[in-house]
């Protein structure tokens, strides 16, 4: 369907000369280039050749009737802004009218200023119409883009968004590794959505909470009857991802028995429900993700070597967040934009002498441990910066003991509760003896507030010889 030659064009649809030749003039003197049909025959014709954004439409024609005009007009073009004529109005009619697509009416006979204020009506009510939907799909897409935001304009996050852009139009099964909380399943859900997968689903598996039986048959499905309390036949993680993308994370935790079965998945795309004998074939892109050395793995035996080489056709790195600190700043207030708006507060702001303390601090927890810190900070915020006095709360900056003077009948000026500096290997340690003191000596507690999972806190924890 073409646009029509004018800018602003217009159908007037009336078997009555007097209406419209009327409606013609009234319409050019708004700015229309306007067309003209006897019948509704006439007035589809011209439908299909032209988007017209408004149309005058008699409701009594010879031919087809106006209703069945308007139902196919709107069709063809859901846009075009209708007003129906008639010299015979019900409350049916009306009904029946605007279910179809009627922007309103106006009745017959009707004056050229009548005219006029019905058609700008309409026109705009139409581009408000437009104007919402376009700031609504605006919206989705910064929300959605919000979500997976990939932050960051360091060389080190650079490379990995090249290679991303790079291998997300192909085929091939990617291994991402790195840290805790580095964002492997960012890249992970950025190269599908940059593939031709993007519109399947894109289905993740938390390697780390299922073992054996239970494991086979999330990815796998099941059939009744297969083991107690299989009460009916399931579908698998690998159905459901059928012509998009299964992402592993924390692959290296699943068992050799396990590891035996997915690498047969990889190569011949196909498997069988746990209980059945029946072949399933899926169409299913591979990702998977680990913050362990998968090739030391190899070598102790624990991981199949065979396996290895199948996931990590293109191996992706990525930095931990003290390798990339020219991003700090850019994460820090991209949070604090997501938490304001979360937490419903007004703080827009964070103070340079908090960003050079989060610069200068190595962040073991990496993005993950620096968002949650962030949030903390909005929650905590009693004004519309993030403060020095904000972040103390929360053990980036402990208070120092008092020291007894010097000589003892010379009283000290500095107050008990003067504060000092620490260094990062002090703050870390203080602040995970904090949050384990809060936890009540719950690891998995602690290390979901610390933002780092249990494995990494357990090494940080015999590091240190942290005292619980």
């Amino acid at each position: 369907m073409r646009e029509h030659k004018k800018v602003l064009s217009a159908l007037v649809v009336d078997d009555d000369a007097t209406i419209r030749d009327s409606s013609r003039q009234v319409l050019e003197r708004l700015g229309f280039a306007v067309d003209e049909a006897i019948t509704g025959e006439d007035a589809l014709i011209l439908a299909k050749q032209f988007a017209y954004p408004l149309a005058l439409l008699d409701l009594k024609m010879p031919g087809i009737g106006g209703m069945e005009t308007l139902r196919q007009m709107k069709a063809m073009n859901p846009d075009t802004a209708v007003v129906v004529i008639t010299g015979y109005p019900t409350i049916e009619t009306a009904v029946e009218a605007i279910r179809l697509g009627a922007s309103d009416f106006i009745m017959k006979p009707f004056t050229p200023d009548g005219l006029r204020v019905v058609v700008e009506k309409a026109m705009r009510e139409k581009r408000l119409e437009r104007e919402n939907e376009f700031l609504n799909a605006k919206l989705s897409e910064v929300e959605e883009d919000d979500r997976y935001a990939i932050i960051g304009e360091s060389p080190e996050i650079r490379a990995v968004l090249d290679l991303v852009r790079k291998v997300a139009p192909t085929e091939s099964t990617v291994l991402i590794t790195g840290e805790s909380g580095t964002g492997k399943e960012l890249i992970a859900r950025a190269i599908h959505r940059q593939s031709a997968r993007a519109k399947k689903p894109f289905v993740v598996v938390d390697c780390g909470t299922l073992v054996g039986s239970l494991f086979e048959s999330e990815l796998f499905g099941h059939v009744k009857g297969a083991f107690t309390g299989a009460s009916s036949t399931t579908h698998g993680r690998f159905e459901l991802a059928d012509g998009g993308t299964i992402f592993f994370d924390e692959i290296s935790n699943i068992g050799l028995e396990t590891q035996a079965k997915l690498l047969r998945v990889i190569q011949e795309r196909e498997f069988t429900r746990v209980g059945s004998n029946q072949v399933i074939r899926v169409d299913t892109r591979i990702i998977a993700a680990t913050n362990s050395d998968l090739q030391r793995a190899v070598s102790l035996g624990t991981f199949r070597e065979d396996l290895y080489y199948r996931l990590c056709v293109v191996p992706i790195t990525l930095p931990p967040l003290r390798q990339r600190k020219t991003d700090i700043p850019l994460l820090c207030y991209h949070f604090l934009r997501k938490y304001a708006r979360k937490r419903k507060k007004n703080v827009t702001r964070i103070d340079d002498d908090v960003l050079k303390i989060f610069c200068s601090y190595d962040w073991p927890g990496n993005v993950r441990e620096l968002e949650n810190a962030i949030e903390r900070a909005v929650i905590l915020a009693n004004s519309d910066s993030i403060t020095k006095k904000d972040i103390l709360k929360y053990a980036y900056i402990a208070p120092q003991p008092p020291t007894a003077p010097e000589h003892p009948d010379i009283k000290s000026e500095a107050p008990v509760d003067e504060q000092r500096i620490l260094t990062l290997r002090e703050m870390e340690v203080e602040h995970i003896r904090r949050v384990l003191k809060q936890a009540n000596g719950n690891k998995g507690f602690a290390a979901k507030q610390l933002g780092i999972d249990r494995k990494t806190l357990w090494r940080k924890i015999k590091k240190y010889s942290i005292n619980e």
